[in-house]
């Protein structure tokens, strides 16, 4: 889970970038911290570059696939 102490530096967005589920290794379509669908890690990831790979962390069978959400976008 991401957390943060300053409110005032982050605003809510609604954007459909959010709701967007991408495998790994894909392309970064926007910069900012992407979460795993399945175990919830977080990573940075910056637009442009891969997504962690497959292989960057391990899931066990209850966990399924690895998938990441955007969850805090930089502009």
């Amino acid at each position: 889970m991401a957390v943060y102490k300053y409110q005032n530096y982050l605003e809510a967005s609604n954007h459909q970038a959010f709701d967007q589920i991408h495998k790994p290794g894909e392309t970064t379509p926007y910069s900012g911290i992407y979460r795993c669908e399945g175990c919830g890690v977080n990573e940075v990831s910056t637009h442009g570059h891969p997504l962690p790979p497959q292989n960057h962390h391990q899931h066990n069978q209850s966990q399924s696939a690895i998938r990441w959400r955007l969850i805090v976008a930089t502009k």
